[in-house]
């Protein structure tokens, strides 16, 4: 009787042992907050972590039109959206001309709670595919001064190197305060947030998601989106700010094997190719009103500005000062954890069109044209480099 007792023990406990998943390494999650905040920020991260996760209903404010339930529907676990997931924008097709908000938008809201009929794309008007991106690091990303990234624009290309990187200018909504990091250009400011860069601060990303894709209005953004009438806020301002907070103070991605020889060998590769004119490695903040995102350096891997990505990514609409083909250059770390937010597999470029980074390289044209067709050039030993390289970001 001892003996099948213990056998039972042993069942149990080691049926579970194979059931329950190992605990992650921290390189390996995306989720979580920055090193170094004091006690009542980790309480503010946490309330904002929560409501980021939120997930609202018809009695609590959803729609009546709108494309997702919650934050963290389309950014699951703080990483990329799956192609489910994709939001649908329209309305500008030129660059500073307001869009044309008669015929809807600026976003498609395709689902609605009952008893209504969700929003149909006017036939004939061009439109963009936007896949969620990733939502870590963004606070280091918020912390860089306006001048920072014009260091880097290069709009007539002066140093001939084919890349001519420009900010997107941005008109304010009302509610827009001005830091003492942005710099003003004829009433407008530069966009660092989102596909095109078509969002100045991580109040406005907020703000615009909270009521584009769930159809909830706020003290900010009191218009419904299904009526076009202003109405009594259906969120918080506090929730909005705790939500901005968190979107400050998550973590930037950690790089996996960092010192593994082909890795090494991939990023100067990468270097080599001058992948790194708009996909910039290095940044560092200037001082920052949160202690942990001050003078810290870090790997983004990007330039927050637009680029010219060839035609065969023009989707003929565009937003702020944009033109069509341009894009900004996407971040790239935390770009080897994609799949375990994308359904185990890849979903790249704005769009999700691009099912592998290999394809993703591949169909970078315009000022990218020159460094794509290098990168076909390779030997296949030096392509797997890059790769690698790619993967561990």
């Amino acid at each position: 009787m001892k003996r099948l007792f213990l056998v039972s023990v042993w069942f149990v406990f080691g049926a579970c042992e194979r059931i329950i998943p190992e605990s992650l390494l921290e390189e390996e999650v995306l989720d979580g907050p920055i090193e170094g905040l004091s006690k009542s920020e980790q309480s503010q991260f946490l309330a904002g972590d929560i409501a980021f996760n939120e997930v609202f209903f018809e009695d609590n404010g959803l729609g009546p039109l709108f494309v997702a339930t919650s934050c963290g529907s389309c950014h699951p676990g703080d990483g990329k959206g799956h192609p489910f997931t994709t939001l649908t924008r329209f309305g500008q097709t030129q660059p500073n001309v307001a869009p044309d908000l008669t015929i809807g938008g600026p976003q498609l809201q395709n689902r609605a709670i009952p008893g209504y009929e969700p929003e149909s794309l006017p036939e004939g008007v061009p439109f963009m595919k936007f896949n969620p991106p990733a939502v870590t690091g963004l606070g280091l990303l918020s912390a860089l001064t306006d001048q920072q990234i014009l260091d880097n624009a290069d709009p007539f290309d002066l140093d001939g190197d084919g890349i001519s990187g420009v900010p997107n200018y941005i008109t304010p909504p009302d509610y827009f305060i001005p830091q003492w990091y942005h710099q003003p250009f004829n009433g407008q400011f530069i966009g660092r947030f989102g596909k095109k860069a078509a969002a100045i601060d991580l109040l406005q990303q907020t703000v615009g998601a909270y009521n584009q894709d769930m159809g909830i209005t706020s003290t900010f953004e009191p218009i419904d989106t299904s009526t076009g009438l202003s109405t009594d806020p259906e969120v918080s301002d506090q929730t909005i700010r705790d939500i901005v907070f968190y979107l400050r103070t998550l973590k930037d991605p950690i790089q996996r094997n960092p010192n593994d020889a082909q890795v090494i060998k991939g990023k100067q590769l990468f270097t080599d190719l001058n992948c790194s004119a708009c996909h910039i490695p290095e940044w560092t903040t200037p001082q920052s009103d949160i202690a942990s995102l001050s003078e810290k350096t870090f790997y983004p891997y990007t330039d927050l500005l637009l680029h010219d990505m060839g035609p065969a990514l023009d989707d003929g609409a565009t937003e702020g000062s944009a033109e069509t083909y341009e894009w900004k250059t996407p971040a790239l770390w935390g770009l080897g954890l994609s799949p375990g937010s994308q359904g185990g597999a890849y979903f790249l470029m704005h769009d999700g069109r691009a099912k592998s980074i290999e394809e993703a390289i591949v169909m970078h044209g315009g000022e990218a044209e020159q460094i794509k067709n290098d990168f076909v050039a390779l030997s296949s030993e030096d392509k797997a480099a890059i790769l690698k390289f790619l993967e561990s970001l």
